[in-house]
């Protein structure tokens, strides 16, 4: 995450509140992703500040994110953690400032890499380092210039977290087409400009906007301010495909330069290049009778692959058979947990990727 400029805006625990003050949760946030969020990020802090003074620490709240990225998966049907869990084990976040994102989805049960460049860090990564040691953390701190040929080709994530980070890319293309080879999803999120500084529309085009070096809060680390269009044709051109998409801030005519008139991208987008199955809705909505899923795979190659499915851990059975496709599961019953497995060949030679299937219980 790249450093602020003087002209922009400014010990573990459990999940439980920790004050009964300003920014009480009621008990409906607390159910949700983005109270828990909410909840951590006030831990947080008082883990920094009892190491640095706030001075040291990146200025923004990071987990923020979280309540936008919820609200724009359930608008098709969607849930953050569900799309994370997937046969790789494991899930990154580029770009993570003080690392925050990372050691919340670490509590989350999930297996994090934090991926940025020390030198245009915040504060060098060391407010990363400082809370790994505090909180006892597992999450691994790669050191990677994404601008770089960085050497990652090997790994596989079951999502990636990419937020605030592409504009400030020298290269985006070359970022998202390596990306689309690593991550089954990626969560994205980045400036976008309707019109340029004096007037000239972009919204409807497929472009790109290169910034001058101290155009933008007089930080030359911001380089290509995308179009609406632009932005989403770069990411059909990198091997993605667009699942949900929103823009917020300045939604009327937003520029790439000028502080009160950004707009913010976020969008949640799948691979065209690596296997993927996904089931929508998920969790499939409470009812009084069977609920319907909707499961979408692909080998990514072309070769066949299997589906097969299992409920509460029991035996497989075959659900599907080919490269790529949808199928309704309209048998989707509440208290059960379905385990879809995509394979390659016709002997479930090889696991591909995997999704896990639940439904809401009444009144949730």
């Amino acid at each position: 995450m790249r450093r602020p400029t003087a002209t922009q805006k400014q010990s573990e625990r459990d999940l439980t509140p920790h004050n009964q003050g300003k920014g009480k949760l009621n008990s409906e946030e607390r159910r949700s992703l983005t109270g828990l969020a909410k909840q951590y990020e006030k831990l947080l802090w008082e883990n920094k500040l009892a190491h640095q003074p706030k001075s040291f620490w990146y200025p923004y709240g990071t987990l923020k994110n979280i309540r936008i990225l919820e609200q724009l998966l359930a608008t098709v049907g969607l849930g953050l953690l569900p799309l994370c869990r997937g046969s790789y084990g494991k899930i990154a976040d580029i770009g993570s400032a003080d690392g925050d994102l990372a050691f919340f989805m670490e509590k989350m049960g999930f297996s994090v890499d934090v991926i940025d460049n020390a030198a245009t860090n915040f504060n060098l990564l060391e407010g990363a380092r400082i809370m790994k040691e505090a909180l006892g953390s597992s999450v691994t701190i790669r050191e990677i210039d994404l601008d770089s040929q960085f050497p990652l080709s090997t790994e596989r994530y079951d999502a990636i977290f990419f937020l605030g980070t592409l504009y400030h890319l020298k290269n985006p293309f070359f970022v998202l087409e390596r990306l689309a080879r690593m991550a089954n999803y990626c969560f994205v999120s980045t400036r976008i400009a309707s019109h340029t500084g004096d007037g000239l529309p972009l919204s409807s085009h497929p472009l790109a906007y290169l910034l001058d070096p101290e155009e933008c809060n007089n930080d030359n680390t911001n380089f290509w301010i995308f179009s609406d269009q632009g932005l989403k044709r770069l990411i059909r051109r990198t091997g993605w495909s667009v699942l949900c998409y929103c823009a917020v801030g300045n939604t009327t005519n937003s520029t790439p330069a000028d502080q009160d008139r950004d707009q913010r991208a976020f969008c949640v987008l799948r691979s065209n290049v690596l296997p993927t199955i996904m089931a929508l809705p998920n969790p499939v909505p409470a009812g009084e009778t069977a609920g319907t899923t909707t499961i979408t795979w692909n080998t990514g190659d072309g070769t066949v692959g299997q589906v097969y499915v299992s409920a509460d851990r029991g035996e497989e059975s075959i659900f599907g058979h080919s490269p790529g496709s949808s199928e309704a599961a309209n048998w989707i019953q509440t208290g059960s947990t379905y385990q879809f497995r995509l394979y390659t060949g016709t002997e479930r030679e090889n696991l591909l990727a995997e999704t896990t299937v639940t439904r809401n219980e009444p009144g949730s």
